[in-house]
C-alpha cells in the first residue's frame, strides 16, 4: 500500500482528536526515529519518513485537516476526465464555491475571473505570551527579557527549504500554476495543487536541518518593555516576532498579554487605587492623620475629620495608578475603619468611665435617633 492511502493519523500513531501540539510532538518524535540520517541504507525507514512527512504535511493545516477528515484521501485526488475532483466539492466546504464569482470561473474559465492565481507564500502565524506583572511593576513600568521557543528561518538554508546549491523546481503536476482542475459532472473544479500546496514550486533536495520547511524551532531572548499604568489584559505587540513563515515568507507577531497580581493593600479598578485603613477610636473622635505608603514608595498625608465613622471613603487626588499612554494618574479612595479597642489598661478604664458618665446622648446622634425610632415603633 503506498503512502498516499495509509491513514495519516495512524502513520502518525496519534488519535483522531488530538490537538495541534500533540500532532507536532509525534511528528517531531518519529521524524527523528526513521530520519535517513539515523537509517542509512534503510529503505523502509526511508519509506516510513516519507509517509510521516506526507501526514503531518496535510494534518498541520487546518483546511487540509478538515477535508482530509471528511473526504480521507479523495479530498486530494487529481485527474482531469474521471478523475473524481477530490471529494463532492473538490475540497471547497459544504457549499463547493467561495462566491458566486468561482461558479463562473470553474464552469466557463478564467474569462470570468481570471484563472485561481499561484498561492502566496504564507506567512508565519501570530503567537502568544502571557506574562505576569506586579502592581508595582504596573505603577512604574518596566523593561525585562522573555526567553520563547518559536520557529526561525533555517540558518543552514537561508530559509529557502532547499539544500544549500539546490532551487525550486517548477511543479510537474499544475506546471508552475499552483492550481488543477477536475471535470466533476457538467463542472470543472479547481483547487490548490496537491503537490506543491498551491505554490508552483517543488523542492528536490530538501534541506536536511528544516526538511524542506525552511524554519526550525529553537530559543530566542526578547526584550519586552512595559510602559506604566498597564493592566490585566493590556496587550503589547512585537512585530515580526512571531512564528517565521514558510521557505522565506515574513514571520509572524508576537503578543505579550499582561495579568497583575493581587496586591496585599491595595485594589485596583482601572486608574483608581482602594484600600482599607483602620484609625483608632480616639483618632476617628478627634481627628488626626495618617501616612498611607504609594507604590512608588513615597508617602500620602492623610487628614481624619473628627468624629469620622467606619467606612466613610476619603479620597486622595492623583494619588492612583498612571494613566496608560497618557498624562496624570488616577485617584486613590481610603475606607475607614474605625477600630475598637480589644486591650485596656486600668487608666484607660477609668477614664472611659469618667467619659461614660459626662454622656448625655448628644455624643452620637445616630444612636439616639435610632433609639428613639425604636421607643416610636414599639410604643416606648
Amino acid at each position: 500500500m503506498s503512502s498516499a492511502q495509509l491513514d495519516y493519523y495512524a502513520t502518525l500513531e496519534v488519535s483522531r482528536d488530538c490537538d495541534g501540539a500533540t500532532l507536532k510532538s509525534a511528528y517531531r518524535k518519529l521524524a527523528m526515529k526513521f530520519h535517513p540520517d539515523r537509517n542509512p541504507g534503510d529503505s523502509s525507514a526511508e519509506a516510513k519518513f516519507k509517509a510521516i512527512n506526507e501526514a503531518y504535511d496535510c494534518l498541520k493545516d487546518p483546511q487540509k485537516r478538515a477535508a482530509y477528515d471528511r473526504y480521507g484521501h479523495e479530498a486530494f485526488t487529481q485527474g482531469m476526465n474521471g478523475g473524481g475532483g477530490g471529494g463532492p466539492f473538490g475540497g471547497r466546504g459544504a457549499d463547493g464555491f467561495a462566491d458566486i464569482g468561482d461558479i463562473f470561473e470553474t464552469i466557463f474559465g478564467s474569462a470570468f475571473g481570471g484563472g485561481q492565481q499561484r498561492q502566496q507564500t504564507r506567512r508565519g502565524a501570530d503567537l502568544r505570551y502571557d506574562m505576569q506583572v506586579s502592581l508595582e511593576e504596573a505603577f512604574t513600568g518596566k523593561s525585562t527579557e522573555i526567553e520563547i521557543e518559536v520557529s526561525q528561518s533555517c540558518d543552514t538554508c537561508d530559509g529557502s527549504g532547499a539544500t544549500p546549491g539546490t532551487s525550486e523546481r517548477q511543479c510537474n503536476l499544475c506546471h508552475g500554476m499552483g492550481s488543477v482542475r477536475a471535470k466533476q459532472g457538467l463542472f470543472v473544479i479547481e483547487r490548490p495543487c496537491p503537490t506543491c500546496n498551491g505554490r508552483g514550486t517543488v523542492i528536490e533536495n530538501p534541506c536536511r536541518v528544516c526538511r524542506g520547511e525552511g524554519r526550525v524551532d529553537k530559543p530566542q531572548t526578547l526584550k519586552v518593555d512595559i510602559p506604566a499604568g498597564v493592566d490585566t489584559g493590556t496587550r503589547i505587540r512585537l512585530s515580526g516576532k512571531g512564528e517565521a513563515g514558510q521557505r522565506g515568507a515574513p514571520p509572524g507577531d508576537l503578543y505579550i498579554f499582561l495579568h497583575v497580581k493581587p496586591h496585599s493593600v491595595f485594589e485596583r479598578e482601572g486608574t483608581t487605587l482602594a484600600t482599607r485603613v483602620p484609625v483608632s477610636f480616639t483618632t476617628a473622635a478627634l481627628g488626626g492623620c495618617v501616612e498611607i505608603p504609594d507604590l512608588d514608595g513615597s508617602t500620602n498625608r492623610l487628614d481624619i475629620p473628627a468624629g469620622i465613622q467606619s467606612g466613610k471613603q476619603l479620597r486622595i487626588r492623583g494619588a492612583g495608578m498612571p494613566v496608560l499612554q497618557g498624562r496624570g494618574r488616577g485617584d486613590m479612595v481610603v475606607e475607614i475603619v474605625v477600630e475598637t479597642p480589644t486591650k485596656l489598661s486600668r487608666r484607660q478604664k477609668e477614664i472611659l468611665e469618667e467619659f461614660k458618665a459626662t454622656e448625655t446622648g448628644d455624643e452620637c446622634p445616630e444612636s439616639r435617633s435610632f433609639f428613639a425610632k425604636l421607643k416610636d415603633a414599639f410604643g416606648g
